[in-house]
């Protein structure tokens, strides 16, 4: 089973791996942990730290951050990777690749211009690109059935309207320390990333209605 996931989803079997080893690893080396995570306050005023844009992706707050994302990866991430080797052949992997780094960049760029002035502001998770990942499959099938929590259920094009909605609501209301901005910036990437690769998808999108 393992080895199938490797040979026909490579891209989202290293991120799987790695995301949840570095987290693991993280949760107890606290020194490794603080210099991983974002701190839009620290990068505005020291371009070197760029990099952990990249290495706050593969970090999460706690366990059940950690689950709650890797489930989610697990089921759409590895599904977006086989549909763009469906539809592309091999450079599929590639473009799944792209769609999820430039969605963790994207997804974080917001946050570090609204908080470049507070230095009391961190973020941490894979959040915004996995949010991409989950978008760019409901291009592919907007009438999967999708769940809020796993229990309701629901079309995946009403779960997207009702996502990107609390998404927006939250980033302007919630005092929950969740980076909502994140989450909203990184489905709109998935978004737009998935139809750059392939124009055709929206007409495919609208055509299953």
């Amino acid at each position: 089973m393992i080895q199938q996931y490797i040979l026909q989803t490579p891209v989202a079997s290293i991120l799987f791996a790695v995301t949840i080893a570095t987290s693991i690893y993280a949760f107890s080396n606290p020194q490794l942990y603080a210099s991983m995570m974002l701190h839009p306050y620290s990068v505005h005023r020291d371009k070197r730290k760029w990099y952990t844009v990249f290495t706050s992706g593969i970090i999460h707050a706690d366990w059940g951050h950690l689950l709650f994302n890797m489930i989610t990866f697990y089921y759409f991430g590895f599904a977006l990777e086989s549909f763009f080797v469906q539809v592309s052949g091999d450079i599929g992997h590639l473009y799944f690749a792209l769609l999820y780094i430039l969605s963790l960049v994207l997804s974080d760029i917001p946050t570090i211009v609204q908080q470049k002035n507070n230095p009391g502001y961190y973020s941490l998770g894979a959040s915004g690109a996995i949010s991409a990942a989950l978008f760019g499959y409901i291009l592919f099938q907007p009438k999967a059935m999708l769940g809020i929590f796993m229990i309701i259920p629901m079309p995946a094009y009403v779960f997207a309207v009702l996502y990107i909605g609390y998404c927006i609501w939250a980033s302007k209301n919630s005092n929950d320390r969740i980076n909502h901005d994140a989450h909203l910036f990184g489905a709109l990437s998935g978004i737009l990333i998935t139809i750059l690769f392939y124009p055709w998808i929206f007409r495919h999108f609208i055509d299953q209605f």
